[in-house]
């Protein structure tokens, strides 16, 4: 398999971050709703360079109202940068609770797609569409790819651009685009957002 990518934001530091910090991956994710993807994954990068670093047991530890401040700094880490914040910290108090503060352990050692995604269902802020485009990520861009992962992730795992999951150049961004315009302009709803 090529060296793991995921270029979708424009930016190769931040693309960069997303493959080698397996918190930032996990709060792009969580921040990508009501923005355009290249913004909702660009986030971990901006947030660590205010934070000097990733650490769930330190955003943990902080204040609530802190993060807050963090994330409506300007420029805002989101459209909705107080309510993300929150989600954030709570994302990060589970990964400390649960994971020791190693967000990689959420896939670490799982051997199949069902308890991939019962993991991942259960982070703040990951209902199912977000848990299985996370699944997609994992096994298209990473190569973590447990038993039954195509199942779990049904339609995500599937060969249509139509999540970042998809993104391996700037050539297939554009393709994921292209796709989610054709969508919304059938009146296709949340279901096939990513």
């Amino acid at each position: 398999m090529a060296a793991p990518s995921i270029p979708v934001t424009g930016d190769p530091e931040a693309d960069r971050l997303l493959v080698t910090d397996p918190l930032a991956l996990l709060i792009g994710m969580l921040l990508d709703q009501q923005v355009p993807m290249e913004w909702a994954f660009k986030g971990p990068l901006t947030l660590s360079q205010r934070l000097d670093g990733l650490d769930a047991a330190a955003i943990a530890a902080m204040d609530p109202d802190a993060l807050v401040e963090v994330f409506v700094t300007k420029p805002a880490l989101h459209r909705y940068p107080a309510a993300m914040a929150r989600r954030t910290h709570e994302l990060c108090q589970f990964l400390t609770e649960h994971y020791d503060g190693d967000a990689a352990k959420v896939w670490k050692g799982v051997r199949s797609g069902d308890e991939l995604y019962r993991r991942l269902r259960e982070l703040p802020g990951y209902g199912e569409e977000k848990a299985k485009i996370f699944m997609a990520i994992l096994a298209k861009r990473l190569g973590k790819a447990p038993a039954g992962w195509e199942a779990a992730a049904a339609p995500f795992s599937d060969d249509v651009p139509r999540s970042v999951a998809d993104i391996s150049s700037p050539e297939a961004l554009l393709k994921v685009r292209e796709w989610k315009k054709a969508q919304k302009a059938k009146g296709k709803g949340k279901a096939d957002k990513a």
